[in-house]
């Protein structure tokens, strides 16, 4: 692998050929190991077919527009596309996570994981993106023919803030409208309501687009703070004691007189079977519940499920895992909910009462 050109050794993410994780190093798994998982997987005939169709209903557009184009008058309201994308409208700023909407999660059309479901919403029909939050270069959450789509669209392109080494990417393909954070680093862009203000955080995961390039660039989450709204993505994650650190790190911004916690946090749900192999990079429902409470997130929406067959989990149970674990440990209904792909939660602008969010 090539010298890290951002290697800082004071960082204990940091290594002079890449990143690491800082709590719980990446441990690749051996050819055997991933032969063992296919193997397995195809005598058990995993994934099993969802027991019920993935919810999905046709997008409220009406809205979403007059969302967009509302500037300091912008409702809070976020919009599930699918997998890990999400159309966050916060602050006067339309923004999306991760987005994908190509057929396959793949280097390649014509083999890879294939889509499930049609995106919530088409590339056409989105509003003019504001800003893009890519977490990582995985092949699900980086995708070369969305981010093009992006940078072209009508009236000029998003900012997308990416992590450390992915920049390059970027510019190889002509986009220049690209920030580059380290963890912790923060980067802030101007709304009509105020600044907002995007921070990327700590994720116990990796990345690679090759067979040389294995956590040569950097991965992680996201902590957005706008004047009327507070949310996180958590990107890609196994569970880590980062995310109560993180609590504590953003307190202060996050007084109880301000509203307290993170209004919305999007955490991943799916892609976590068999645990022998997905424990050291993607959390199960249990561990997602608790980074929402780690995080102190007075509302969480699971992401990262019901779209690409990744893992041995049916694409229906994460939902219904979190409905069975969210009774058993006492939350509200709608304290760690899931959205139909296409469905839109409205939210209630920082600072309200818990029981005018449930608009």
């Amino acid at each position: 692998m090539a010298r890290n050109p951002y290697y800082n050794p004071d960082q204990p993410h940091h290594r002079p050929d890449g990143f690491q994780n800082a709590e719980v190093p990446f441990e690749p798994k051996t050819l055997g190991e991933v032969l063992r998982w296919r193997w397995d997987a195809t005598r058990q005939r995993l994934p099993h077919p969802p027991r019920t169709p993935i919810p999905t209903q046709a997008p409220d557009l009406d809205f979403i527009h007059r969302n967009a184009t509302a500037g300091s008058a912008m409702q809070p309201a976020v919009t599930w596309i699918g997998h890990a994308t999400a159309l966050m409208q916060c602050s006067g700023v339309n923004a999306l996570t991760d987005p994908i909407f190509s057929e396959r999660a793949s280097p390649v059309r014509f083999a890879g994981p294939q889509r499930h479901q049609p995106p919530g919403l088409a590339l056409r029909e989105l509003p003019r993106i504001d800003l893009v939050l890519v977490s990582h270069n995985h092949y699900d959450h980086l995708d070369d023919a969305s981010v093009r789509a992006l940078h072209a669209q009508p009236g000029g392109p998003p900012l997308f803030v990416v992590p450390l080494g992915l920049k390059t990417w970027f510019a190889t393909r002509g986009i220049r409208s690209v920030v580059e954070l380290d963890w912790w680093q923060a980067h802030t862009l101007p709304g009509p309501k105020g600044p907002v203000e995007v921070v990327l955080v700590p994720a116990q995961h990796w990345s690679a687009r090759g067979l040389g390039d294995r956590m040569a660039t950097l991965w992680g989450g996201f902590a957005v703070f706008g004047p009327d709204c507070h949310w996180f993505y958590a990107g890609d994650t196994a569970y880590s004691r980062e995310f109560a650190r993180m609590r504590g790190r953003f307190a202060e911004r996050q007084s109880p007189a301000r509203g307290g916690g993170f209004d919305l946090a999007l955490l991943p749900i799916g892609s976590y079977e068999p645990r022998w192999f997905m424990a050291g990079q993607h959390v199960n429902v249990e561990e997602a519940l608790q980074i929402h409470r780690d995080l102190g997130a007075q509302r969480s929406l699971g992401v990262h499920w019901g779209t690409y067959a990744l893992t041995d989990e049916p694409l229906d149970e994460p939902p219904r895992r979190l409905t069975q674990l969210s009774l058993s440990q006492g939350l509200a209904q709608d304290e760690f909910f899931v959205l139909p792909i296409g469905g839109t939660q409205r939210l209630a602008a920082r600072g309200t009462t818990r029981d005018a969010r449930m608009l």
